[in-house]
């Protein structure tokens, strides 16, 4: 993805990749001396992976939505347009 600045700071352009459900339930840390429960982290890992899929999937019946209304919004301003009197051409 390509780099713009923008007020000194370094962007990325474009829409930001999206964390899928199956790379937050495969993603593995490093071991620490003073580490976590494995088991909690997993579960947590599994907890976020859902919300994840959730998300993700209302994001694309959100966007078909979207889609729907524009449609039925253009159909009805070209309905509009062509049924629609032009004004007399008076004063006021």
């Amino acid at each position: 993805m390509a780099q713009v600045y923008r007020s000194g700071q370094l962007h990325g352009t474009g829409l930001p990749a999206r964390l899928t459900a199956h790379e937050a339930r495969i993603r593995v840390f490093d071991p620490r001396r003073r580490g976590v429960d494995p088991d909690q982290v997993r579960e947590f890992q599994a907890l976020v992976a859902d919300e994840l899929s959730e998300l993700h999937r209302w994001i694309r019946l959100l966007g078909e939505e979207n889609g729907r209304l524009r449609r039925a919004l253009h159909d009805w301003q070209a309905r509009h347009t062509r049924e629609c009197r032009p004004p007399d051409q008076g004063h006021w």
